[in-house]
């Protein structure tokens, strides 16, 4: 891929109010590139989802103001936008540290649209205290993002305790057939708790930017 040949969807910001992120796991070293001078060509922002430590440490020796977060698999390209506490926070949520790559996912791609986050990590259903321990704490975020692998019970456990908006994370962690995460995927959207959001298996992307359309929302009505 040469640098004319990249087509970049620049009007989603003013449409839809968020980033274009592009999806670097499938892509080569040379289409990441071509793709982030792109961007900077044009003096935009990006963000590169799913890149592997090796991929990312050839880009970012060439390309010196492209920042790879390990913990979430990104790149970045650009500051984040300012935060905008108006906005209020999401509170990310994972069963276990297993959780974490996708976690981080979401919680960075919600800063980097200018969102305030935070992670609360350790709170599976396999010791129920620890998240009751944390209710109070909880319920001071505007929307909840829960990440769990296994059977993915802890979204259904969050809904039916606290009243905020809950997006519910398959994560492909655990033992065995929990490994593939079609067991957390079909616990979340079999959930007996009302208007518990499901996104896709392993997509921190998808449900920060979910979570981005509900505050933002929320804020409309409220003005």
């Amino acid at each position: 891929m040469n640098f004319d040949e990249v087509r970049l969807d620049l009007q989603r910001p003013t449409r839809l109010g968020m980033l274009e992120a592009v999806w670097g796991e499938h892509k080569t070293f040379e289409q990441i590139v071509a793709i982030l001078r792109k961007y900077k060509s044009l003096g935009e922002n990006a963000l590169v989802t799913r890149v592997d430590p090796k991929k990312a440490s050839k880009i970012s020796d060439l390309m010196k103001d492209v920042e790879f977060h390990q913990q979430a698999r990104c790149l970045t390209l650009g500051p984040p936008e300012e935060l905008k506490d108006f906005l209020g926070e999401v509170l990310i949520l994972s069963g276990g540290t297993s959780d974490l790559c996708v976690a981080s996912e979401a919680e960075l791609t919600l800063r980097f649209h200018g969102i305030k986050t935070d992670l609360l990590l350790d709170v599976g259903v396999a010791g129920l205290h620890r998240l009751l321990d944390q209710l109070r704490r909880i319920k001071t975020a505007s929307v909840l993002i829960a990440c769990a692998g296994m059977e993915g019970a802890l979204p259904t456990v969050l809904t039916g305790l606290v009243p905020q908006p809950v997006i519910g994370v398959p994560v492909s962690v655990g033992y065995g057939i929990s490994q593939s995460g079609r067991p957390a995927l079909e616990g979340m959207l079999a959930s007996c708790a009302p208007g518990l959001v499901t996104v896709n298996i392993d997509n921190g992307y998808g449900a920060a930017m979910a979570a981005l359309r509900i505050i933002k929302a929320q804020t409309l009505i409220q003005h």
